[in-house]
């Protein structure tokens, strides 16, 4: 072993611990990973970042951008409402949604696709009185099958296809990967269809199931009382050790929503609080108020719609301090986004994978000023969050319930990238467009498909007919793109061709086919799927794709055999991670709605992968003979 090749493997290794560990993000780890392999003189700091202008780095971007123009034009939503049946049963029900979601994953990005018919199934649920985690799990399964169908379905098969056209003189193509792919995603959708049985039947993380606190309760502010002539920012620690939040301030009989941190309370005004039953006396006497009148919190009642949102006049606590010096214009600013409790809804948001809340907490991110939000509750892990809710920092998978008006939970969701859970209106801004956006996807793919253009070149005319004809505003198309995963793929190829130009994955595929396959190339073929399955569980299945691809390609070279069937195998296995909720973002996506725990998954995730590896193994050596 050459000393290239020694810390080459040693920073493979590293960078696999750090993935598993989680501590930073996914592109933290690759960029230090890059850095590190540069700085070991193992990569020509000259190419380093090369992987930017990558062939597979280009299609994923524009990808994205063409499935953001899909989703904004509101062409899945009419697809969505006239393919689901409104009366059948449940199992043909979730076999066309499922089916649904694994056929949009194919052509667009599939957190997307899953996150357009989230508030599908909640319906679906809802309507045939089954936990709803029953029906998301099959669901995001499904669109993560249906991403190995194509090409451009998931990252990873670009990552394959480009390192096949380092091997040869060309790529997969677009439908290359469907022989196996299709065949391997219908077998798994209809298995997830039949065994929604095996998912755990969580009690539903809805609404009802937060349990924002017993009592609503307003409480006048009495002359002699301790926080009269204070501003809400000042008296916020009287509440800290009780567990009870301010949640509005109504003063000469108008209600005001959301009030800011600078608002002095005066004596007459009353306060909406949130408190347990045990603590609510306590507060009440510490502080002076006197109570006006309490409303038992049973079911908040439900909108016209019968909606997931709902009616509640409780508003949730001030979330960030204002400076004292605010002047009257910015306080009637506050005062006009002021509502009735007509127009304040309840919606849940789920937080998704690349979302910029992540870490921050309503009042990092000035939830109450920007927003004129509250935040009332979060699940995460099947668990309730009451108290301090303006200091918890969220994460992928929370779940969240909003208070607000509609307008503004949405502006929100939009702008921090949550998924609204709530039954959404159908919404096309201009029916032109959406056909538009369909337009301009198919002849993006079929450019591609029939070879009249390389991938990226295609994908990229399809970016720029978007914004031309504005199916994706101009100001979207960077917010469009998953940055974090860009970053990833960039870093990353460059340190899988490192390992191919040191010989590290040759020396690790050798390793491999002496101890463990002892020169059977079937094996060895297994072997290939079943690794990169066990990697895809543990961190991001783009990741694992440039890790395993240079092993693959070495493992079929030291056998002398046809290296597309280990770079298929690595393909499947990298989009089959069915056993944690870390192991691709859909699984993440689903926790918080879902009220799953992390080990829920592999009940139906690990039959699912089983099943994988005894289908696909048999359908690699058909279609991609050794």
């Amino acid at each position: 072993m050459t000393a290239a090749q020694s810390m080459t493997i040693l920073i493979l290794l590293l960078t696999i611990g750090m993935f598993l560990w989680g501590r930073w993000r996914h592109d933290m780890v690759a960029l230090a990973a890059l850095l590190a392999c540069v700085l070991c003189g193992v990569i020509d700091p000259a190419i380093a970042f090369n992987g930017f202008g990558h062939p597979a780095v280009i299609t994923v971007a524009c990808v994205l951008v063409l499935s953001a123009g899909l989703q904004s034009s509101g062409a899945v939503d009419v697809l969505a409402r006239h393919a689901m049946p409104k009366h059948a049963g449940l199992m043909l029900s979730m076999g066309v949604l499922v089916g649904m979601g694994a056929f949009l994953s194919g052509f667009m990005n599939n957190v997307g696709a899953l996150a357009l018919l989230m508030p599908v199934a909640l319906q679906l649920a809802n309507r045939l009185e089954v936990p709803p985690g029953r029906i998301l799990m099959p669901l995001a399964f499904g669109t993560i099958l249906g991403g190995m169908t194509t090409m451009i379905g998931t990252p990873p098969n670009l990552i394959v296809s480009g390192f096949r056209a380092q091997q040869s003189s060309s790529g997969f193509a677009m439908f290359d990967f469907t022989p196996v792919g299709l065949t391997v995603a219908l077998t798994g959708c209809v298995f997830v269809v039949l065994a929604w049985r095996l998912v755990p039947a969580r009690k539903q993380a809805g609404t009802e199931g937060f349990e924002t606190g017993a009592y609503l309760t307003e409480a006048r502010v009495t002359e002699n009382s301790k926080i009269a002539d204070k501003r809400l920012v000042d008296i916020e620690h009287e509440f800290d050790d009780s567990g009870a939040q301010i949640v509005g301030l109504i003063r000469n009989d108008v209600k005001i929503n959301a009030p800011s941190g600078g608002r002095v309370i005066r004596a007459g005004d009353i306060l909406v609080l949130e408190a347990e039953v045990d603590s609510l006396g306590a507060v009440l006497s510490a502080l002076g108020l006197e109570l006006e009148e309490s409303v038992t919190v049973d079911k908040p009642v439900k909108s016209e719609q019968q909606d997931v949102e709902q009616l509640s006049a409780g508003q949730a606590k001030n979330n960030e301090s204002e400076p004292a010096g605010k002047n009257s214009t910015a306080q009637k600013a506050q005062d006009n986004k002021s509502s009735s409790s007509e127009d304040i809804v309840l919606i849940e948001l789920v937080v998704r994978p690349e979302s910029s809340l992540q870490g921050r907490s309503a009042t990092s991110i000035m939830l109450r000023s920007r927003y004129s939000l509250n935040l009332l509750a979060v699940s995460r892990d099947g668990g309730r969050s009451k108290s301090r809710l303006r200091n918890f920092r969220m994460q992928a998978g929370d779940l969240l319930l909003m208070q607000g008006t509609r307008e503004s939970v949405l502006e929100f969701a939009n702008d921090y990238g949550c998924v609204p859970l709530a039954k959404r209106e159908l919404n096309i801004p201009d029916k032109r467009q959406a056909v538009l956006a369909g337009i301009i996807m198919f002849f993006a793919v079929a450019g591609a498909a029939f070879g009249l253009l390389p991938a990226a070149i295609s994908f990229a005319l399809g970016v720029l007919a978007s914004m031309v004809f504005k199916t994706v505003p101009a100001r979207s198309v960077y917010a469009a793109i998953d940055w974090p995963v860009i970053v990833l793929l960039a870093a990353l190829i460059p340190v899988a061709g490192a390992m191919e130009a040191t010989g590290a994955a040759a020396l690790i595929a050798s390793l491999l086919m002496e101890y463990v396959a002892r020169g059977n190339a079937v094996v060895a073929l297994a072997m290939v799927l079943i690794i990169t399955m066990f990697l895809s569980d543990l961190m991001n299945n783009a990741a694992t794709a440039a890790v395993m691809c240079p092993i693959a390609i070495s493992a079929a070279l030291a056998l002398n055999v046809n290296a597309d069937s280990f770079l298929m195998a690595v393909a499947i296995g990298a989009s089959c991670a069915f056993l944690t909720p870390i192991g691709h973002q859909n699984n993440t996506l689903i926790l918080g709605p879902g009220g799953f725990k992390f080990g829920d998954y592999w009940r139906l995730g690990l039959p699912l992968e089983l099943l994988v590896v005894f289908v696909a193994t048999p359908l690699l050596l058909l279609f991609w003979p050794l």
